[in-house]
């Protein structure tokens, strides 16, 4: 599998596991706030997946997980693969992903490769292309929405609070998950000077509390 980063430890992306995070290049997205925009080109540097394998095994008994992130890692057809070694050193896995390929979220499943997946939710329908910068099959990202509903993976959703984003954006979106039991709102970071402001706490605030009058469940995160 390729592997354009590796963060050897984190106490946050996985629920109460310290794990490692492998990240992925490339992405079938353009979000213009992606925090990751140096993985997804076709330039993009790789880490070799051996090294990557050695330190996971070398870390057995310290750390908990690992955390497959990106780019977007369903893109990656050697993914079952990569992930099939991890359980066999007896990591829990999650997956990071935008739900666009709902066959191989289905099929990982299946498999019993996946014991999280965070999925997330960019917009409302009305402005995924806008937002992420290409056309979008909403069918398919629906799809995955309605397999982690009523599928047997935990799993999680989560929206970025773009500036672009507003609190009405927000109560659109989430129209899509209805029912779910975990949806997170996530601060945006800005990464130089150039990028416009974050949402002051505030407006999270006040949004999130607006997504649990009207869902029953949202926290913040990165406040």
């Amino acid at each position: 599998m390729l592997i354009a980063g590796l963060q050897k430890l984190s106490l946050l992306d996985y629920p109460g596991e310290a794990a490692a995070v492998v990240f992925t290049p490339y992405c079938n997205m353009n979000c213009g706030y992606c925090h990751n925009a140096h993985i997804i080109g076709r330039d993009a540097p790789l880490i070799e997946e051996e090294e990557v394998l050695a330190y996971l095994d070398k870390r057995k008994g310290l750390l908990g997980a690992v955390v497959v992130s990106g780019g977007e890692p369903t893109l990656q057809p050697n993914l079952p693969l990569f992930l099939r070694l991890v359980k066999g050193m007896e990591y829990l896995i999650k997956l990071d992903t935008n739900g666009t390929k709902p066959d191989v979220l289905r099929a990982l499943a299946q498999q019993n490769l996946l014991n999280y997946v965070a999925m997330d939710l960019k917009a409302p329908e009305c402005r995924y292309d806008e937002i992420t910068g290409v056309k979008n099959d909403m069918q398919a990202i629906k799809r995955s929405i309605f397999y982690l509903r009523n599928g047997s993976v935990p799993h999680e959703f989560r929206t970025t609070f773009a500036p672009q984003l507003t609190k009405e954006d927000i109560l659109s979106a989430v129209e899509l998950i209805e029912g779910t039991d975990r949806f997170y709102l996530q601060q945006y970071r800005t990464r130089d000077e150039r990028d416009e402001r974050p949402h002051p706490p505030t407006y999270v605030q006040e949004t999130a509390q607006a997504v649990r009058e009207k869902i029953g469940v949202c926290q913040v995160r990165g406040l």
